[in-house]
């Protein structure tokens, strides 16, 4: 393990030394560099605390064991009996700083929404998924952008689709891809009968050529003009834009804008994560057991999280831990929720290695 954090330490020191001899970088390679020593630097100082500790526990070893004067001996005691505490702690800090990183934590995400079982209630459920979203995007200070929203006859939601971007927004949404269950009394019931309806929840990287490129001969576009909710075109102009993917099936509608323009262009986007994230469900799906952790596998028909709203408890299937307040979760109270996901998935992954 002290070999490991000697490496880490060189690392960093070397990424420093090429930042301040940087005059030959670019400055997109210059803030590419200043990102990655900034994303090392708590690994960094905790991989220098290990060696130091390392060292002070052999130094005050040998004083135990060598040491004339008494006095020397006890506070070398003293020291030993503090850093014997200190370096397990200090050693599964550093051993979820050498898990391999996921490529995709530090990228920015389209979150794609879409009732699925029972209706109306399944669309009103996701207006909620949604608030909740944008509600801890707001309170994280991420930037979001409502890419496109799709309503029904009865103006709830068919599909939403969100972008949200800041620093390592994927290392934490990452962990809502899935089906999310509602069990709730539906405002139409007249039997007061609890209902089960479902939301499916896509999140995926935002990539760009650098990441995954396609051959955009392999794609179909159709143009067509807006419609209403009762079925009259609202709008003469084809700004609607349907994308289709000829090899993979995959099919991206696109109609926010009033321009056809940026409806292409967002549609283009969304199509290239759509089609990067295809590419990382098969190698999930072909490396599945070979893959350390469970906790979060980017199914999303994986049924991940349940709100039963009589009971008033939201239970996570995946660390099988329920909690109450639904009302705070749907304001966007996701924090907790998420980084138990992530130690979850950090203790999965070491104690398979």
């Amino acid at each position: 393990m002290l070999e490991s954090a000697l490496s880490l330490i060189q690392k960093y020191d070397a990424l420093q030394k090429k930042l301040y001899d940087a005059e030959w970088l670019s400055h997109e390679d210059y803030a590419k560099l200043s990102k990655e020593i900034s994303k090392l630097k708590e690994w960094y100082e905790i991989a220098v605390s290990y060696r130091d500790a390392m060292q002070g526990y052999e130094e005050a070893k040998h004083m135990m064991a060598n040491a004339e004067d008494e006095e020397m001996i006890m506070l070398a005691k003293e020291e030993y009996k503090v850093l014997d505490e200190q370096i397990p702690l200090l050693e599964e800090s550093l051993k979820i700083a050498l898990l391999p990183k996921d490529p995709n934590d530090d990228k920015n995400v389209f979150i794609e929404i879409r009732p699925a079982a029972w209706g109306n209630e399944s669309s009103l459920f996701s207006q909620e998924i949604l608030r909740s979203y944008m509600m801890y995007s707001q309170a994280k200070w991420w930037k979001t952008e409502i890419v496109d929203q799709q309503d029904n006859d009865s103006w709830w939601i068919k599909l939403a689709i969100i972008r949200v971007s800041w620093d390592s927004v994927y290392s934490l949404m990452k962990y809502e891809s899935g089906v999310h269950r509602v069990q709730r009394i539906p405002e139409t019931e007249s039997q007061w009968r609890v209902h089960t309806s479902t939301v499916t929840v896509a999140i995926m990287p935002e990539v760009d050529d650098v990441d995954f490129h396609f051959d955009a001969k392999e794609v179909e576009m159709d143009t067509f003009a807006a419609s209403s909710a009762g079925g009259q075109n609202a709008n003469k102009n084809q700004t609607w834009v349907r994308l289709r993917h000829i090899p993979s099936g995959i099919i991206v509608t696109i109609a926010d804008s009033k321009s056809q323009m940026q409806n292409k262009e967002k549609a283009f986007v969304i199509l290239k994560s759509k089609l990067y994230q295809a590419e990382i469900d098969k190698q999930h799906a072909e490396q599945k057991d070979l893959r350390w952790s469970q906790i979060w596998t980017g199914d999303r028909s994986e049924k991940i999280r349940t709100y039963n709203f009589p009971q008033d408890r939201v239970t996570d299937h995946r660390i099988k831990e329920s909690r109450s307040n639904i009302a705070w979760i749907l304001n966007g109270d996701l924090e907790d929720i998420l980084n138990k996901l992530i130690i979850a998935d950090q203790t999965a992954k070491l104690s398979s290695l």
